[in-house]
């Protein structure tokens, strides 16, 4: 078990100023069998804003705010306290799926959000054509593993490389991108061959050899999650299961379903954005 102190913190600065805007942040962890949210507080800046929570589609902690009067500063803090127990396990032969329970229509019908490419995570006709000779002769769990080895053999982390509107396929083209086009790419290429897949976005301490009471910078960062007979996660920036330093945040399609912050406005004439995020191991 790992106790984990979170603040993340989104600000936008206008160049002018913002006559209303409405906004959705999604900063808030889940609690599920593997973490459990001690304490979790979003504060909007400027104060008047008129805040409302609610659960999405997709089981999603919103919280909801509108700012009807003139701003020229927006801020976002989010202070997260979570403990989180990963468990990882190599499953047996008979906890795996075969490929015609994939296939069947109870299946089809239970996955069916998780199933079809979305906009972000199909992966080209080229990818496509290579994905059946990476799982040929293989069950859906070791299909899986292998996807993500053929991955790691193709693909290069490098940041800055492509833009949140990026998707599999151009990411694919580069033969790079963040976290959430690695992601992105697996799950089209899980898709492709019939395996369930989301996208799991979150934070991540970056750094394990930190101590207990020490704060480092953290990360907004993204993973993935598929079902071969049961759901296991994978991080394909990072070439291994989610763990302890791992905190799920919000499952979607693809990164459209799970921004941390989104909104519309009126006015502002542009922006300067500052983001961080700062995490200590408290146990």
């Amino acid at each position: 078990m790992t106790r984990l102190s979170i603040v993340h913190k989104t600000a936008y600065k206008y160049n002018k100023r913002v006559t209303l805007s409405y906004n959705e942040a999604r900063m808030t962890p889940l609690t599920d069998s593997q973490q459990v949210v001690l304490e979790s507080v979003v504060k909007v800046s400027p104060s008047q804003a008129a805040v409302s929570t609610y659960r999405d589609y997709w089981g999603t902690r919103v919280t909801a705010f509108d700012m009807q009067m003139p701003h020229d500063h927006l801020e976002v803090v989010s202070n997260i306290t979570v403990e989180v127990h990963r468990a990882e396990k190599i499953p047996a032969e008979a906890d795996i799926a075969g490929w015609d329970v994939l296939a069947s229509p109870e299946t089809l019908n239970t996955f069916s959000d998780w199933l079809p490419q979305s906009r972000l995570s199909g992966p080209g006709d080229e990818v496509l054509g290579i994905i059946p000779g990476v799982v040929a002769g293989k069950n859906p769990h070791e299909a899986a593993m292998a996807v993500f080895e053929w991955m790691r053999g193709e693909m290069t982390y490098m940041s800055g490389s492509t833009a949140v509107t990026t998707n599999a396929e151009e990411a694919w083209g580069q033969r790079q991108g963040v976290c959430q086009d690695l992601a992105h790419l697996a799950i089209g290429a899980l898709r492709s061959c019939g395996i369930p897949a989301r996208y799991v976005s979150g934070y991540l301490h970056p750094r394990s050899s930190a101590g207990i009471g020490e704060t480092v910078a953290g990360q907004s960062h993204a993973w993935l999650e598929f079902w071969d007979g049961d759901w296991r996660s994978w991080d394909p920036t990072n070439h291994k299961p989610a763990g302890d330093f791992h905190v799920t945040v919000a499952r979607g399609r693809d990164y459209r379903d799970v921004p941390p912050l989104k909104g519309i406005l009126s006015g502002g004439g542009g922006s300067a954005l500052s983001v961080s995020v700062e995490i200590t191991q408290l146990a």
